[in-house]
């Protein structure tokens, strides 16, 4: 079931999430609505205070290339355990954002550790765009959104710019 994505500015996405305690079936029907809004959107990533939860999940798909198998990734409590001293850069946009970007610098490698869907442990090393992703949706289980790496005035530009979008949804 596709679910709305909170647009900023919600308070929700500057909380800090819950770690995820036990795998139930809700919370992996959780991952697969975020999966299918994510691909709908469309976007790459998607981290469940996106859509108003605040546990620790996230969802992420970088394989962009007509005709390619896609690469639906479900992470409960990913977490970076390594990252590179080399940086890339990376235009940046955000469904909670929509349609503003902005260059933020990241580690270009990351060691990433996460539970799967099953329950089982998994650790992965991503770089190019999926290490740019995978730090993009972690950062949103801190509460933190790609916004917060850029200059104070280029931040509140795009605030003011989504208060005055979530104004126009809300009349509709």
């Amino acid at each position: 079931m596709k679910r709305n994505i909170l647009i900023h500015p919600d308070p929700r996405l500057k909380k800090v999430c819950a770690p995820v305690a036990d795998l139930s079936d809700a919370l992996r029907t959780l991952a697969d609505d975020m999966l299918e809004t994510m691909y709908e959107a469309p976007g790459i990533g998607l981290a469940a205070p996106q859509v108003g939860v605040l546990d620790r999940l996230i969802v992420l798909d970088c394989i962009k290339e007509e005709g390619a198998t896609p690469r639906p990734t479900v992470m409960f409590n990913p977490k970076v355990v390594a990252a590179s001293d080399e940086t890339n850069v990376y235009d940046e946009g955000c469904l909670s954002i929509p349609e503003q970007y902005g260059e933020v610098t990241r580690p270009a490698v990351v060691d990433v550790t996460w539970i799967d869907r099953d329950g089982n442990q998994q650790s992965e090393t991503f770089d190019g765009l999926w290490a740019t992703c995978v730090q993009h949706e972690i950062d949103h289980l801190n509460g933190k959104l790609f916004i917060d790496y850029l200059k104070p005035l280029r931040r509140q530009m795009i605030t003011r710019k989504m208060q005055k979008l979530k104004r126009e949804m809300a009349r509709g």
